[in-house]
C-alpha cells in the first residue's frame, strides 16, 4: 500500500479543481512514513481517491499534485510524456529566431518544482521541490535523451529551497563546465548569459516581449533604465533609436556584461550612461538636479517573499513610481513592473495610481504587460501569473 495522504473534510474542494498544492493545514491524517519527494496517494475523509502527489515534510505545501488520474504511475515514462509534451509546447519558439526560452515552467507545465530553461546548447535546471528533487535523476535523463547535444547545468540555489529542507546545489550534469558566457538570441539581438552565476537560471526570459516592446517607444527618447542587469532594456531601447540612455544597477558586475552585451548588438558606448547604484538612492538624487526622462523602465527584484512583506513591498513600489512620475518629462512613459506573486495586478495598479497622484501628474494606461507565453500559466493556478506591468503615459 502506497503511503496516504487524507484529506479534512471539504478540503478536497481545490484538488477536484486540479489546484497542484495540498498545505499542511488541510490534512487530516497521513498513513505510512513517506520520504522527502515521495509520492504519496491523495484521498478525500471518506477514502476517495484524488490523485497522486509528493510528499514534503519540511513545506507549509506539504503536497505537489503530480497526477489527478487513479492509474497513474510517476516514473521515468510519466516524465517523458510530461517533459515532451511542455517541449512539443515550445516548439513555434525555434522559428522565432530564437534561442533562449523557458523550455519547462513548473506548475504551468504540470510538473511542479522543475524549471528549465535553454540557452542555446545549454539547459539550466532548477528542481525546486522536494518532489522535484526526489526524481531528478529520471529528469535528468530525459532531457538528455531528448536534447542529445546540449549540455545540461543545474542552478538548484533559489530561495524556495530550504522551505522544502532542501540545501542549495548547482553544477554541471552533462557537457562538462559551460562556459563563462553563453551567448544566445532574442529576435534580432544577442545576449551573453552567465548561467553560472547569474540571476535565476542567468536572464530575465519572462521580460522578453516586454523588452522588444520598449522599442516601439524608444525613438528619439532620453531613456533611464533602473535595475539594469545585463542590460535587455538598454538593448531592445537602443535599437529602437533612444537618443541617450542611462543605466542603474546595484552590480557593478551586472553592468560589465551589459557593457559587453550593449556592444554585442552594436551600440555606441557614447549613448550609454551607466551608474553603479543603488536606484531609490540615484532617482532622488536626479531629482534634486531637475533631470528629466522621456522613458523610464522599473523592472525591479522582488519585494515581497512572504504576505507579511506586502505591505512594506507596496510603500516600495509607490516610492520607486513617485520618484519616475517626478523625472518625466511632459508626455513621456513609464514601463513599470512587478515579479512580487503576493502583490496582485489591481493592488500593483492602486499603488502606481497613488504613486501618480501624490507626484501631482497625471497619466494613462496604455498597456497592461505580464510575462512571456513561455512562462506558461494553467487556467487552474492562476498563483503562476506574478509578472505584471503597466505602460503609463503622463499628460501633457
Amino acid at each position: 500500500m502506497p503511503a496516504t495522504v487524507i484529506l479534512r473534510p471539504g478540503r478536497e474542494k481545490s484538488v477536484l479543481r486540479h489546484h497542484p498544492w495540498i498545505f499542511s493545514g488541510a490534512i487530516q491524517a497521513v498513513s505510512g512514513s513517506p520520504s522527502p519527494g515521495q509520492t504519496v496517494a491523495i484521498r478525500d475523509h471518506q477514502g476517495n481517491l484524488l490523485g497522486w502527489g509528493a510528499f514534503s515534510p519540511a513545506s507549509q505545501i506539504r503536497v505537489r499534485l503530480w497526477s489527478w488520474d487513479a492509474d497513474a504511475q510517476i516514473n521515468r515514462d510519466w516524465w517523458r510524456q510530461g517533459i515532451s509534451r511542455a517541449v512539443k509546447g515550445r516548439e513555434p519558439l525555434q522559428h522565432q529566431h530564437l534561442t533562449q526560452y523557458r523550455l519547462i515552467n513548473a506548475e504551468g507545465d504540470g510538473l511542479p518544482g522543475v524549471v528549465v530553461d535553454r540557452y542555446a546548447d545549454w539547459l539550466v535546471c532548477q528542481f525546486l521541490s522536494a518532489g522535484a528533487e526526489f526524481h531528478k535523476e529520471d529528469i535528468l535523463a530525459v532531457l538528455a535523451e531528448l536534447y542529445p547535444g546540449a549540455g545540461i547545468y543545474e542552478r538548484s540555489d533559489g530561495e524556495v529551497r530550504p522551505k522544502e529542507g532542501l540545501p542549495s546545489l548547482t553544477g554541471s550534469r552533462k557537457g562538462g563546465d559551460p562556459p563563462e558566457v553563453v551567448v544566445g538570441q532574442e529576435y534580432g539581438c544577442r545576449f551573453g548569459v552567465d548561467i553560472q552565476r547569474g540571476h535565476k537560471t542567468g536572464f530575465y526570459l519572462d521580460q522578453r516581449l516586454n523588452r522588444r516592446l520598449v522599442a516601439d517607444y524608444a525613438q528619439g527618447a532620453e531613456v533611464l533604465n533602473c535595475f539594469a542587469y545585463t542590460g535587455g532594456f538598454s538593448v531592445w531601447a537602443a535599437q529602437g533609436g533612444a537618443k541617450a540612455i542611462t543605466q542603474v544597477e546595484a552590480s557593478q558586475s551586472a553592468l560589465g556584461l551589459a557593457a559587453t552585451n550593449l556592444a554585442r548588438n552594436g551600440v555606441d558606448p557614447q549613448r550609454v550612461t551607466s551608474i553603479a547604484g543603488d536606484v531609490f538612492q540615484v532617482l532622488r538624487q536626479f531629482r534634486q538636479e531637475e533631470r528629466r526622462f522621456d522613458l523610464i523602465i522599473l523592472d525591479p527584484p522582488k519585494f515581497a517573499d512572504n504576505q507579511a512583506q506586502v505591505e512594506r513591498a507596496c510603500r516600495g513600489y509607490k516610492d520607486i513610481n513617485w520618484l519616475a512620475f517626478r523625472l518625466l518629462k511632459p508626455g513621456g512613459v513609464l514601463f513599470t513592473f512587478s515579479c512580487s506573486g503576493l502583490v496582485s495586478a489591481d493592488l500593483f495598479q492602486k499603488v502606481v495610481a497613488g504613486a501618480c497622484g501624490d507626484a501631482q501628474r497625471q497619466a494613462v494606461i496604455e498597456q497592461r504587460l505580464t510575462q512571456a507565453p513561455d512562462h506558461t500559466v494553467a487556467l487552474h493556478f492562476p498563483e503562476g501569473e506574478y509578472l505584471k506591468g503597466l505602460v503609463c503615459r503622463v499628460r501633457e
